[in-house]
């Protein structure tokens, strides 16, 4: 009774200490392809504004319309009438412009937002190009600045991520090597008389296997739980939690803790069962 409580302890000991880790991997991952989603997300609702010439006639302007929608970097497109530019401004800057110009100082124009494969510098200045050589666009205006920004912001979080994710992978092999090692450990004399009645390392190791991977796909599902349950919480105080809380994202992952967990204490419970039983008799009291 006392040795299978042991058992039940170290199995336990186990779960908690690989659900911690695993905690850690889910938020990384969640921190990578969330960084990915912000990126996205910024690059697609930036706006790209097309001032249209004055005078440019309602079938011009459909036909423009109708052009600009069918190109593969367009994400959307809003007309922006002239009285609206008004009326907007004039609730922006709470005086009407009109009243002392006696007449409408906005252009008509339409407020685009690119896919964000397009949205980079390179290719907004070919798109610029291209949309300046309509004849009824009068002016092409974007925010470089918050282009270069978003990239440079990009390379400095993908350099810090990978550094990050480097680390993380040393520490939970380490800690559930370490962990699963410990388990095994216990039964090491039990190893040995295995192997000395002759048993192959294959049906000596399966039982081992078996239960860790038991471990380890215990230990996922409460990791996702609580990652889970930590967002949520988080998604109540940060709005941008809530945006990057979508199926997809939370899919990838809970595989991914899933995949790592189940993995890495199959892998460290292959390593742990083989170093026991290349030992000799006298080695197993030694260590």
């Amino acid at each position: 009774m006392t040795k299978k409580r042991n058992i039940d302890l170290l199995f336990i000991t186990a779960c908690i200490s690989t659900c911690l880790v695993l905690i850690l991997v889910g938020t990384w991952v969640f921190m990578v392809v969330g960084a990915d989603r912000i990126s996205r997300y910024i690059k697609e609702n930036m706006r790209v504004e097309l001032v249209l010439s004055e005078g440019c006639s309602a079938s011009d302007r459909l036909a423009l319309e109708e052009k600009i929608s069918a190109k593969k970097y367009c994400n959307s497109l809003e007309y922006i009438s002239k009285d609206r530019a008004l009326e907007t401004m004039t609730q922006a800057l709470g005086v009407n412009p009109v009243d002392f110009l006696d007449y409408n100082p906005f252009y008509a124009s339409y407020n685009m937002t690119l896919r964000s494969d397009y949205a980079n510098n390179d290719s907004l200045a070919r798109i610029e190009q291209e949309l300046l050589d309509e004849r009824i666009v009068f002016d092409v205006n974007y925010q470089k600045q918050l282009i270069n920004i978003v990239e440079d912001n990009i390379d400095k979080i993908s350099v810090i991520l990978l550094c990050v994710a480097l680390l993380f992978s040393l520490v939970s092999f380490s800690l559930i090597n370490n962990t699963i090692k410990l388990t095994i450990y216990s039964q090491r004399f039990l190893l040995y008389s295995m192997k000395l009645v002759g048993a192959r390392w294959s049906f000596i190791r399966r039982p081992f296997l078996r239960r860790n991977v038991m471990i380890g796909a215990i230990s996922s599902i409460i990791s996702c739980g609580i990652i889970y349950a930590a967002l949520v919480i988080l998604s109540n105080w940060e709005p941008m939690v809530k945006i990057l809380m979508t199926p997809h994202l939370l899919g990838i992952v809970f595989v991914a803790v899933l995949a790592v967990g189940m993995f890495i204490t199959w892998l460290c419970a292959f390593c742990s069962v083989n170093k026991f039983l290349r030992m000799k008799s006298g080695e197993l009291y030694c260590i």
